[in-house]
C-alpha cells in the first residue's frame, strides 16, 4: 500500500487582517527607501548614511509580501498559551485608558514642568495604573529615574532635555 496524503477537505482559513499588517508594513518600507533619497552623502564615502534605511526599507517590504503569501495560503498565526495569562479574560480598559491618561499628560507638561518632574510623575503614574499602592516609594524611585536619565542625555549624550522649572538647578 502507497501512503498518500489527506486530502485537505476544509476551506482555507484566512485572516485578512494580516494583510492589512502587510499593507502597512510594506508602506512604511516604500516610505523609508523613499525619504533615504533625501540624506547627504559625503564626499568619498562609499557606504554612506543611506545604506540603513535602504536595508531596513527593503527588509520591511520584504516581510511584507512574505507575510501576504503566507496569508494566503492560510497560515494563521496561534494564540499565546501562556500559563501566566488568561486568554479568556476581557481586556483591562481602565488601565489602558489610565496609562494613556497619564502619557498624555506627560506629553502636555514636559515643557513646561521639565522632564526631571514629568518623567517621576509619568513613572508614578504608571506604577499607580498598574497596581502599586506605595505611591511615596514610587515617586521616589521616579524623580530618581527622571533625574538620573536627564543628567545621562545632558551630559553623557550632550542631548538636553527640557528643564523646565528646574532650569538653572539641575
Amino acid at each position: 500500500m502507497a501512503d498518500t496524503e489527506p486530502t485537505r477537505t476544509e476551506p482555507v482559513q484566512v485572516d485578512k487582517a494580516q494583510y492589512g499588517l502587510a499593507a502597512v508594513l510594506a508602506v512604511v518600507g516604500l516610505w523609508t527607501m523613499i525619504d533615504a533619497r533625501g540624506l547627504n552623502v559625503g564626499f568619498g564615502d562609499p557606504v554612506g548614511p543611506r545604506v540603513f534605511p535602504y536595508v531596513v526599507g527593503a527588509s520591511m517590504v520584504l516581510l511584507a509580501v512574505l507575510l501576504a503569501l503566507a496569508t494566503a495560503r492560510g497560515d494563521v498565526a496561534q494564540g499565546e498559551e501562556g500559563e501566566d495569562i488568561d486568554l479568556t479574560s476581557p481586556p483591562d480598559w481602565l488601565t489602558v485608558g489610565k496609562l494613556s491618561g497619564i502619557l498624555v499628560l506627560n506629553m502636555l507638561l514636559v515643557n513646561l514642568l521639565g522632564w526631571a518632574v514629568t518623567g517621576g510623575l509619568l513613572f508614578a503614574g504608571c506604577a499607580w495604573a498598574l497596581g502599586s499602592r506605595t505611591l511615596v516609594r514610587d515617586l521616589i524611585v521616579g524623580v530618581v529615574l527622571a533625574v538620573s536619565t536627564w543628567y545621562f542625555f545632558y551630559v553623557g549624550l550632550d542631548v538636553p532635555l527640557a528643564p523646565g522649572i528646574l532650569d538653572g538647578v539641575l
